[in-house]
């Protein structure tokens, strides 16, 4: 009673938009959730025995559940595209070999040589090895070497395009920042099934209270139908009264099959989430309930509202989805503005023959340092200035995505909190009007064993009792409905199983 009366003060005091700001603060800092540790009894076996708590279809539904085993391997493919992203810049080894069978010349050789490519100034530095014997004729005279043959190291460099982003190392920070997005997708799915889970578990223990009351309902019918067939035959009372309970039984009878079909329809509702060790899904039977009245209580409201919204919106896995898809449109932006970038290659070469002067002549017999420079540009560019300006309009529309995300976010969490404010209003009126109602029955029943009171007012009391515990039932389901959206919203994960 403590905790809802003030959690009603601070929605008068703060009123919905101070609350739906302060609200959102609380959530922990999206840390790694993906490997939930199995505590406390197997799973199978908590499945099994005893009353089924929300804990235990919480870790049923983290550990089993299908979307969230996808995305877990759809963050390990966007690992894998990483790894061959990084596989552009891998040590090359390349070797070569010529040789002439028959003809005047015999001029043969042997090259090996290994290049590294480097992401500054999108260089490549590399090293040879070359060989060769025999004879060239005179316009392969560039293959002759001394003796022990040739070693060359070079370096290219891009001065102008591709000097500071290029398709190679876009590749390997774009996969990087998709390798992010897809772990805070996978916490975004851990987030949304939990709470889907937690949601279908309370319906379904509300689902069997409310079999409960309309059962109670029936049997008193029944129990009076057996006392007034009695009296009918002792000629106590009218026949009339005997055929207006039965006419009650009906219809009470006709309000249990009704609750019967929707605790099965929850049962159903909540199978889909609880799943044994195998994943195999596991429809819950009655004997599974849990008693009401022992379950925890929603947490005091002050537990809950501690922060600004600022602190947590951004820790939202959406949102913080939104920044790496922005980073992703800026470098594709760089990206397609390098191709805007004239060509301008430098390259530098130092080589030098080894041993004996070959038939190559003493102008092999020397160490040979080269430098060059190579330049091109497209004259009008129109590819690259169309590329630049679609992904600067896909960045202004991720820019504007974003901003309507997090309002959206911002108003759907203030809106929990007036439904949870709401309900535990509801929730102390419906306790008041069962006490009440259970009191106009006990003192219509006296009046009608006294002879005073009239068997339609009894029956009608004693449903309008039913419909308050019905309605109190339902006041507490929308809490606990509230909480969990609450606990989602906030990224609470112990809340969630997800600790």
């Amino acid at each position: 009673m403590k905790r809802r009366t003030a959690l009603i003060r601070l929605g008068t005091v703060l009123g919905p938009a101070a609350i739906g700001a302060a609200l959102l603060a609380l959530a922990p800092v999206a840390a790694a959730a993906q490997d939930i540790a199995p505590v406390g009894d197997p799973l199978d076996v908590a499945l099994t025995t005893g009353p089924l708590l929300p804990d235990e279809v919480l870790r049923s539904s983290a550990l089993t559940f299908p979307s969230i085993l996808e995305s877990f391997e759809r963050e390990a493919a966007a690992r894998s595209d990483q790894l061959s992203a990084d596989g552009a810049f891998d040590l090359m080894l390349k070797g070569e070999y010529y040789d002439r069978l028959t003809g005047y010349y015999s001029g043969g050789f042997g090259k090996v040589e290994a290049r590294q490519p480097l992401r500054p100034y999108g260089a490549e530095v590399f090293g040879s090895y070359r060989v060769s014997n025999g004879d060239f004729p005179i316009y392969e005279n560039y293959n002759y070497t001394n003796n022990l043959g040739e070693i060359k190291v070079g370096a290219l460099f891009s001065l102008l395009r591709n000097r500071d982003i290029d398709s190679r190392r876009f590749a390997i920070e774009d996969t990087r920042l998709a390798a992010s997005q897809a772990r805070l997708d996978v916490l975004l799915v851990q987030l949304n099934v939990q709470h889907e889970a937690l949601r279908a578990y309370w319906r379904w223990v509300g689902a069997g209270e409310e079999i409960r009351v309309f059962e109670e309902l029936l049997e008193i019918a029944e129990a009076r139908q057996i006392g007034l067939t009695r009296e009918v035959n002792e000629g106590a009372r009218a026949r009339i009264a005997l055929t207006e309970n039965e006419q009650n039984l009906l219809r009470r009878r006709s309000l249990l099959e009704e609750a019967k079909r929707n605790f099965l329809t929850a049962a159903n509702s909540l199978g889909f989430y609880l799943r044994g060790s195998d994943g195999r899904m596991v429809i819950p039977t009655r004997e599974m309930l849990p008693d009401l009245s022992r379950m925890k209580a929603i947490a005091p409201v002050e537990q809950l509202v501690a922060a600004p919204l600022s602190d947590v919106i951004q820790s939202r896995p959406e949102l913080q989805t939104f920044k790496l898809a922005l980073e992703r449109a800026n470098n594709r932006v760089a990206l397609r503005r390098n191709d805007l970038e004239p060509s301008l290659n430098a390259s530098v070469e130092l080589s030098r023959d080894f041993g004996q002067i070959g038939p190559g002549g003493p102008g092999f017999d020397s160490t040979d340092t080269v430098v060059g420079l190579t330049f091109s540009v497209p004259l009008q560019r129109r590819t690259a200035r169309g590329a630049v300006q679609r992904a600067e309009a896909e960045l202004r529309e991720t820019e504007l995505r974003q901003r309507r995300i997090a309002d959206q976010i911002t108003t759907e969490v203030g809106n929990i909190l007036v439904n949870l404010n709401t309900a535990l209003k509801q929730a102390d009126l419906a306790d008041a009007e069962v006490k009440q109602a259970n009191q106009m029955v006990q003192a219509e029943r006296t009046r009608f064993r006294l002879g005073a009171g009239d068997f339609f007012f009894v029956n009608q009391r004693e449903e309008t009792a039913a419909n308050a515990q019905i309605n109190a039932i339902r006041a507490e389901l929308a809490g606990r409905l509230a909480e969990a959206s609450y606990n989602a919203a906030t990224m609470n994960l112990g809340a969630l199983g997800l600790e």
